[in-house]
């Protein structure tokens, strides 16, 4: 990706939307939280679509609501190559630095992601549909709290 999509339509539009590459949708599922910043709920129009059969419940909405209510929304952007709390977590790429995990039962997937903000990574779990053969974002662990950028550390 060279830039984030800001809605479903632009996101449908990316070659990772197919779904088919597992790497690709841990990628879309970052852009999805990216997107909460200006729009919470195409926001959760692109997670639902990477969710597939499985749609965000009022649980998750409210999970996610909670996650960025102090204005976090840096998070997700921190995941992103040259993010850190000293820059603000602005990104110097769109490349992510990801590593599959060997724990994952038969027709799922689990990725690490290192985050600039955080010592350790932090996980997206992906599901097969092997009628399609395409990989559905299942659950992930992205929202945690990490440090806090440094132009809103009162202690910096």
């Amino acid at each position: 990706m060279n830039t984030l999509p800001k809605t479903l339509e632009e996101m449908k539009k990316l070659p990772e939307a197919g779904l088919k590459d597992p790497e690709g949708v841990v990628l879309l599922t970052l852009a999805a939280l990216c997107a909460y910043e200006s729009s919470k709920d195409e926001c959760y129009r692109m997670l639902d679509f990477l969710r597939g059969p499985r749609p965000l419940s009022n649980f998750d909405k409210q999970f996610i609501r909670d996650r960025f209510m102090d204005g976090a929304y840096y998070i997700p952007r921190s995941y992103f190559e040259g993010a850190t709390p000293e820059n603000d977590y602005k990104p110097s790429s769109l490349r992510v630095n990801m590593k599959e995990s060997a724990y994952a039962e038969e027709g799922y997937k689990k990725y690490d992601l290192k985050s600039g903000g955080a010592d350790s990574p932090r996980q997206v779990v992906l599901r097969n549909k092997p009628s399609t053969g395409e990989w559905f974002l299942w659950d992930q662990f992205l929202l945690a709290g990490i440090r806090t950028p440094k132009s809103k550390d009162a202690w910096a």
